[in-house]
């Protein structure tokens, strides 16, 4: 018996082994992914490889639909979007949808409750189609390591800067809610991104009633001004794609 219990932890050993062989593996895969993004800017691949114990990472998988964070939880990680997209949404005690942010590939996500006192998590975070996300340690994110290499330092200035572009996203999206009308928030949210593609040609991250719950207005209201606006001249559009027109 204990010869067999001996072999049995062998073979778990070897699995264990082979398992976490796989899943080093399988984050290099996403390496070139991480180099495109904000927090690795001017970092390279190898160096990126090199940190990814440094940097606690880990690697997880979620399905469309899946929760990849609730609301009430404990965060200790920052996130890094690395396939699919996200929503971070609020639903209220009725049912109604708030969503908040949508996250695309290579974005950064969680580090708003890194802070010590930051609490628990306000949204909920929903992978709208199947997606893997990177888990690095908060703290070893933003605490240089012993051997204090170069690149650790520009990741956390990188940190730093994302941090200060979502601020501004977060302040243009108050913009949009700070609007009255239904119309004045369209106006408003699809002139900022024509200006983000300096083109009057955009395709919006936003089905009909994901941008209604966007945009915090009713989906029936917001499609009767999308008609309205239509028939004046003031645009196109079929599903997410836009294109709006100067006033005539």
């Amino acid at each position: 018996m204990p010869l067999i219990l001996y072999l049995d932890n062998n073979i778990i050993n070897l699995t264990i082994r082979l398992y976490l062989q796989q899943k080093g593996l399988y984050m290099k895969e996403y390496v070139p992914v991480l180099k495109r993004t904000k927090l690795f800017a001017g970092v390279g691949e190898d160096e990126i490889t090199a940190m990814l114990s440094c940097l606690g990472a880990r690697l997880h998988t979620f399905k469309k639909g899946e929760y990849v964070l609730r609301q009430g939880e404990h965060l200790n990680e920052i996130l890094v979007l690395a396939e699919g997209s996200l929503h971070i949404q609020r639903d209220d005690y009725w049912g109604n949808r708030s969503i908040l942010r949508h996250i695309g590939v290579g974005e950064i996500f969680g580090e708003a409750y890194v802070a010590p006192e930051s609490g628990t998590l306000l949204n909920d975070v929903l992978a709208l189609e199947d997606s893997s996300v990177f888990f690095f340690d908060a703290k070893r994110v933003i605490t240089t390591c012993s051997s204090a290499c170069r690149f650790h330092t520009i990741v956390v200035q990188n940190l730093f800067f994302a941090i200060s572009e979502k601020n501004r996203s977060l302040v243009q999206k108050l913009d949009y809610m700070s609007r009255r009308t239904t119309r004045e928030k369209l106006i408003s949210y699809l002139s900022e991104e024509a200006k983000k593609e300096n083109s009057p040609y955009i395709t919006i991250p936003f089905n009909r009633q994901q941008l209604a719950d966007y945009l915090s207005v009713d989906r029936s209201a917001m499609s009767n001004e999308l008609c309205k606006m239509r028939d004046e001249g003031l645009l196109e559009f079929e599903r997410n794609r836009f294109k709006l027109r100067e006033k005539t």
